[in-house]
């Protein structure tokens, strides 16, 4: 589709697992021409669960790209990088920062010959520090970011967030930052390093959390099911399971009205914010007492009727089955060659209210080497040796 906004651009991908992937598939999904640059096969590459090619988390992460076998460590697949990268309006790496160097293909090397270049990296720590060589894994960083601290019943261990939030946290930002970049170079002319890592991003969103401390001196502890300074806030049982509500501030008053319990409002506990927070187990529970005696169904329905903040707690194959979710377009449908037709994690965002439609599914290993080399005008003879050599 020509008409996506990234149409334009022609991006080399030499990441791997899931942060720098999902940075590449955010510049994908709208429209910018990725080239996956991968590794010739080798034993031991399908060990890696993300590196299971046909598993839903590989398919997820590569669609809408075209992939390239090279060998980096042989003079000719080097040079063939190279001359790609010239063309290049971006390269995503998310090697360790030294690895770059040593393959001579970091930013200050490219940009001699490609000085309109966005080289953008991502790493566990950072490009330099003295945490700049460690590996960086998800689980890893989030404990180093402090977010397994607050997150889990209080006085329970630290308990890690369930999904890969530095990874894909630190992706999206890298993507934004590769954008900038290049809105930057239609008034300089020129490109720029830009980098961020798993440990920058997920600090970034940590947010209202970490601001807590550097302004108020306060040191968030784990809340569980209720929100850190929002009361009442949390998980209620009902009658069939459990939902989420939120009565806090304005709300409070319209919550206890729909829920038949209106003397909370002036009960001389729960009077005004500080006194709810001070008692917010006598008020949970005060309010615990009335949820239980409905369903989850009934009482989604009445209080978002009255304004009150509520919904289910869904499995994930509830939350697709949803109505909001179907009328969305969160699950995408693509056609596999071999995998047949599927349907892929929709992008998190829309231009012109609609949402993006996946174009292509994530390809095989070296499936565009031929129709890559023939555009950098290589001719099937030459194409032909490099294979036989295992240059590609």
């Amino acid at each position: 589709m020509t008409d996506l906004p990234l149409s334009p651009f022609f991006v080399l991908d030499l990441t791997r697992a899931r942060a720098g992937p999902t940075a590449a598939r955010q510049l994908a999904d709208w429209g910018a021409n990725v080239i996956k640059v991968e590794e010739l096969t080798k034993p031991g590459d399908e060990d890696n669960a993300w590196d299971l090619r046909h598993g839903s988390d590989f398919q997820n992460l590569h669609r809408n790209k075209r992939s390239l076998t090279l060998n980096l460590k042989d003079p000719e697949g080097l040079a063939i990088f190279k001359r790609l990268a010239d063309k290049a309006d971006v390269v995503i790496e998310n090697y360790r920062p030294d690895v770059k160097h040593r393959l001579g293909i970091d930013y200050e090397t490219l940009k001699k010959t490609n000085p309109r270049l966005v080289y953008a990296s991502i790493s566990g720590f950072g490009q330099d520090g003295p945490y700049a060589n460690r590996p960086g894994l998800d689980q890893v960083v989030q404990g180093v970011s402090g977010l397994m601290s607050i997150t889990g019943l209080p006085d329970t261990v630290p308990t890690r967030v369930g999904i890969a939030i530095s990874d894909s946290g630190s992706g999206v930002y890298l993507s934004f930052g590769i954008l900038l970049a290049l809105l930057q170079r239609e008034r300089s002319g020129v490109g720029q390093w830009v980098n961020t890592s798993l440990l920058q991003a997920l600090v970034a969103l940590m947010d209202f959390q970490a601001a807590r401390y550097l302004i108020d001196g306060e040191v968030p502890p784990q809340a569980g099911n209720d929100h850190p300074t929002g009361v009442p806030q949390g998980v209620f049982k009902t009658a069939d399971g459990y939902i989420n509500i939120s009565g806090s501030g304005a709300m409070f008053p319209r919550l206890c009205n729909a829920i038949g319990s209106p003397e909370l409002i002036t009960h001389p506990d729960f009077i005004d914010f500080k006194l709810r927070s001070k008692n917010r187990g006598a008020l949970n529970d005060a309010i615990g007492t009335k949820i239980i005696e409905k369903k989850s169904a009934d009482w989604v329905d009445l209080l978002n009727k009255a304004g009150v903040p509520c919904g289910p707690i869904y499995t994930i194959d509830q939350m697709f089955a949803d109505p909001q979710v179907k009328h969305i377009g969160l699950a995408q449908p693509i056609d596999h060659p071999t995998l047949g037709r599927m349907n892929l994690v929709a992008q998190g965002v829309n231009l012109g209210t609609k949402p993006v439609k996946l174009r292509m599914a994530t390809p095989e290993r070296g499936q565009h080497n031929d129709e890559i080399l023939r555009e950098l005008g290589l001719k099937d003879a030459e194409i032909s040796s490099l294979r036989e050599r295992k240059v590609i």
